[in-house]
């Protein structure tokens, strides 16, 4: 397998940069909100001990070996430590960083990097890979074979693959895909003019996610756009130090989103949203695209934070449901917003909500790291779940499909069968239980 193959996958120039490093005063303050240390009680695998590693790397102290790549690794880079700090330290920004440096100077098998590039480069970044994996996808979980090859055990028969294979999300159909390139009209007045980024896996795994975004955004007076040029935004691959191929979907993404002067750009996916909030991150050495890239990114808004700015339209019917939200990280700790996805939850009418006890500490998703590292993934669900039962509710709610994902199998095997939902869902289920009354 040629090298040349898999160049754009490696950059050189990314690594943990000094002035960022030196915020660290190694106070430990990070140490608690730290799941990983929680769990373990190893200081290496605490954001102060990893910074402390990343000074090594930086100094030529330490080598870029498997015991350093293992602690990197291991961080769900869920930003807590960041809410945590007096110093400000960007903690998500250095691990990044490091995994990018990491990728850089690491060989891997062949076959790695085939199923890196095939995944990151192709995949995700292709509508048409994606709907030709997500129709086999729904094939394989409709017709019943799925049910057949679980009841078999066949797939225990291959490492992991039963372990991965329990975690993959449903294929909803009809597919979102076809809703890109539309524009939907505002219900009444036009207030607003927005660009929604509707994603990549979301337009098959949560497609009707996506639609109740669309309506809700309606409801609330917003002429809603789907960009026909947008794409991946570049998440996973920035989350796992494939920063080039990030940089290669933030400017097509910006290209897309600025062709037309929209009050807001919307997201829901709090992953997608702290990586395009942050797009100005990947061009630190690029002075023309860091400048679009910061004009692009001050408009962007997570779907609850843009609906808590504005005169929300109050026609919402009565849920009675016992509600408690998970904070997702990449909202809370990545773009610090936390109010909004509670203060549309206290709109709707009868809903009592039971505020989630440690809400701030990660379900243990974190992209694809519940694959990646599932025992450590699954013990930080199961000790979430037992939060949860605390709170009696019987709807949990969040604002990430990943973590919605996660906590639909932590409601599953931890749990009592709760439902989960996105916040944004809730809200299209009171707008249109209003329209029936």
């Amino acid at each position: 397998m040629s090298d040349t193959l898999f160049q754009d996958l490696f950059a050189p120039h990314d690594r943990p940069l000094q002035q960022d490093l030196d915020r660290c005063v190694h106070c430990g303050l990070c140490l608690n909100a730290c799941p990983t240390y929680r769990e373990l009680g190893l200081e290496a695998d605490s954001p102060r001990g990893r910074i402390y590693q990343m000074v090594q790397v930086s100094q030529g102290k330490l080598a870029i070996n498997d015991e350093y790549i293992e602690h990197i690794d291991l961080c769900l880079a869920c930003r807590a430590c960041e809410t945590a700090c007096p110093s400000g330290v960007q903690y998500g920004k250095l691990v990044e960083a490091a995994r990018g440096q990491i990728d850089a100077n690491r060989s891997l098998p062949w076959w790695q990097r085939l199923v890196r590039w095939f995944v990151f480069d192709r995949l995700l970044t292709s509508p048409f890979l994606l709907k030709v994996t997500g129709y086999k996808l729904w094939v394989y979980q409709s017709s019943g074979l799925q049910r057949l090859v679980r009841r078999l055990g066949i797939l225990k028969l291959f490492g992991r693959l039963a372990e991965i294979e329990a975690l993959s999300p449903a294929v909803e159909t009809p597919f979102f895909f076809d809703k890109v390139g539309k524009v939907f009209p505002a219900e009444g007045e036009t207030r607003y003019r927005v660009a929604f980024l509707a994603g990549c896996i979301a337009n098959i795994s949560f497609a009707r996610m996506n639609e109740a975004t669309v309506r809700v955004l309606q409801k609330n007076g917003c002429e809603v756009t789907l960009p026909p040029d947008q794409g991946c935004c570049g998440a996973l691959q920035v989350h796992a130090g494939l920063r080039d191929i990030g940089r290669r979907q933030a400017k097509q993404n910006i290209a897309a989103f600025t062709q037309d002067n929209f009050d807001a750009v919307i997201t829901n996916a709090a992953g997608c949203g702290s990586v395009v909030k942050e797009y100005p991150e990947l061009f630190e050495h690029d002075p023309e695209w860091h400048a679009k890239a910061v004009e692009f990114s001050s408009n962007v808004k997570d779907v609850t934070e843009f609906l808590a700015g504005i005169d929300l339209n109050r026609d919402l019917a009565p849920l009675p449901l016992r509600v408690t939200y998970q904070d997702s990280c990449h909202l809370l700790h990545g773009q610090k917003v936390r109010t909004p996805p509670r203060a549309m939850l206290a709109a709707i009418p009868q809903l009592e909500f039971r505020e989630l006890p440690l809400s701030e500490i990660c379900c243990g998703s974190a992209g694809v790291y519940n694959v990646e590292h599932t025992e450590m993934s699954m013990a930080l669900l199961e000790k979430k779940m037992q939060m949860v039962a605390t709170t009696g509710a019987d709807t949990i709610v969040t604002a990430n499909p990943g973590c919605m994902l996660q906590l639909r199998v932590g409601a599953a095997r931890f749990g009592q069968g709760q439902r989960v939902m996105h916040v944004v869902e809730l809200l299209d289920e009171a707008y249109r239980a209003a329209e029936r009354i």
